[in-house]
């Protein structure tokens, strides 16, 4: 669920597509989107048995641990694209703006929150063109809870 009033619009990022906008201010440590309607989640090594799940890897997205999610139907949330300096922090499903945010800036996150551990992105980042690679569940963890220690003081 996205709670700030938003848009989607061609993204700045070079070869992003789309992307998701604020229509309004998000004062830093804020929610920007929070999880729901998750009705299942699978392990990556369930996604990469099924050929069916496989099939749609690109729209999965790691929420805890080792579970993940699948969404074919591309939900606005799909919007959010990857920056190495995002402006929302990603946190168990969670996204919080990683400073204030003024209305008309594009939500992004570091994507290599949602990957498993060691799978790489097929594309680069944009800006770095470095690979985009997945944390360990505890490194993303880890660095989720101190960058929004950080917001919160």
């Amino acid at each position: 669920m996205i709670l700030p009033r938003y848009r989607i619009a061609a993204s700045r990022i070079p070869g992003a597509g789309k992307g998701m906008f604020l229509d309004e201010p998000l004062a830093r440590g804020r929610i920007a989107i929070a999880p729901d309607a998750i009705n299942q989640t699978w392990t990556f090594a369930e996604i990469l048995g099924d050929p069916a799940r496989a099939a749609q890897l690109h729209t999965s997205v790691r929420w805890f641990e080792d579970r993940y999610t699948l969404s074919p139907d591309w939900p606005d949330e799909c919007y959010v694209n990857h920056s190495f300096d995002p402006t929302g922090l990603w946190l168990l499903g969670f996204i919080f703006a990683a400073r204030d945010l003024d209305a008309g800036e594009e939500v992004t996150v570091d994507y290599r929150h949602l990957l498993a551990p060691g799978q790489e992105e097929e594309f680069r980042d944009a800006h770095t063109g470095g690979a985009i690679v997945g944390y360990t569940w505890n490194a993303s963890l880890q660095l989720g809870l101190d960058s929004l220690r950080r917001l919160l003081d």
